[in-house]
């Protein structure tokens, strides 16, 4: 039996207001004819299928494209569990229907842990695995809110009933297995934290809890399941040194601190219970480069990257000393009619001034389009008469960005 675990579409996600529609098209066309040539029997989607819980139209619309091609391969299931981006009840609506087409959809942890566990039956009505669908567990689910509770207690209760949910499903499924009296394999979902993962500046992925919450040691899993396809982090990754622990990360560079990183999808083998994995390389659809340097540098990279004349999104990130007032105005007259498109400008003298007035353990990313505004405002020499009229015009200029992405939408 063949499967394929991928994860973290993210479907309709944007990078810095660019639109990447035809990246998330091109990677699921790619996936199509990846399972028909790789003979894959199952589909597992590991959570984070949209990026937000209200996905735009052309976001479904890519989704249930891709449903109906599945439907048209040799391939006999697909199982796709909700993320924490996910809308449990959005996923779930035409799970009926879905459910005709061998789509298994679990968008949350359903009142009856039966109804959570998949018999996968081959072409023959035989059964070829049992599989656990854990969509992301919510605070709800695990736990009872009692008074006096301090953070730490809260922490404790939802690791134990993580560690709870996934030994009682297992034990469920195991018992289903010798039931069925049939030698095949245990194979569970999840969209987590595990311990130790690998992160990378910039990829989105957001805490799952408060705290540290989450980070659940291999262990919960090693001795319980065959394979365990996970989701939530974006880099392709094993867990713990545990060969069968694996998230297969993000299909497209969620950032441009993925820039140089090689996505993948996981090819799982079954022979019996015995899992052989290897990982499948994503084509790149669009590049990205991160270039750093002060203004010579930046002028000679984006130079090189011009006279390339391949499509390149930049995000530019300048560590001058000298005062650049129109660095911008310069980078964009260099890459004028060509096919470079700048995304992002840091300018690390005005985030360095901007970042000085509080903690040194905050970055930009922890702060609001407002509060860089507001600090901007505060180190820059502007009369205290003239402050107001700023923020209005600033908060017009935001209102008419963000009716325009609702329009494209």
């Amino acid at each position: 039996m063949n499967v394929l675990h991928t994860s973290d579409w993210h479907l309709g996600r944007m990078l810095y207001g660019k639109k990447r529609y035809n990246e998330f098209a091109a990677f699921l066309d790619w996936l199509i004819t990846t399972i028909k040539d790789q003979r894959i029997d199952c589909l597992i989607v590991a959570g984070d299928i949209f990026d937000t819980t209200t996905p735009s139209n052309r976001a479904q619309s890519l989704y249930y494209q891709f449903l109906c091609d599945m439907a048209k391969t040799e391939c006999r299931h697909v199982v796709i569990v909700a993320g924490n981006h996910d809308s449990p009840s959005f996923l779930d609506a035409p799970k009926a229907l879905l459910k005709a087409l061998n789509v298994h959809v679990v968008g949350q942890r359903s009142d009856h842990m039966s109804d959570d566990i998949l018999v996968l039956r081959d072409a023959n009505a035989q059964p070829e695995a049992i599989l656990c669908a854990v969509p992301y567990l919510r605070d709800r689910d695990l736990r009872k809110v009692e008074a006096g509770e301090t953070l730490k207690d809260k922490e404790q209760k939802l690791l134990t009933g993580i560690k709870q949910h996934y030994h009682e499903i297992a034990q469920t499924a195991a018992r289903l297995r010798t039931d069925l009296k049939a030698d095949i394999p245990l194979i569970a979902t999840g969209h987590l934290f595990a311990a130790g993962g690998r992160l990378e500046e910039g990829d989105g992925v957001r805490d799952l809890y408060v705290g540290s919450l989450g980070h659940v040691g291999v262990d919960v899993f090693a001795d319980l399941f065959d394979y365990v396809a996970l989701g939530h982090l974006h880099v392709p990754q094993v867990v713990g040194g545990c060969d069968i622990v694996r998230y297969s990360g993000s299909p497209l560079p969620m950032g441009f601190g993925e820039a140089k990183q090689q996505k993948s999808v996981c090819k799982v083998t079954f022979d019996a219970t015995t899992a052989e994995v290897q990982t499948l390389d994503i084509p790149l659809f669009q590049k990205l480069v991160k270039l750093q340097g002060d203004l010579t540098d930046l002028r000679d990279q984006l130079t090189r990257l011009v006279h390339q004349k391949e499509s390149v999104w930049v995000e530019l990130v300048y560590t001058g000393k000298e005062i650049a007032p129109h660095l911008r105005d310069d980078m964009e007259q260099i890459i004028e009619d060509s096919p470079v498109e700048i995304l992002r400008l840091q300018n690390k003298q005005i985030v360095d001034r901007i970042l000085s007035q509080s903690d040194q353990s905050e970055s930009l990313e922890d702060l609001s389009v407002h509060d860089v505004f507001e600090r901007c405002l505060s180190t820059g020499d502007h009369p205290e008469a003239q402050q107001d009229d700023l923020r209005h015009a600033y908060n017009e200029i935001l209102k008419t960005l963000y009716e325009d992405d609702t329009r494209a939408e």
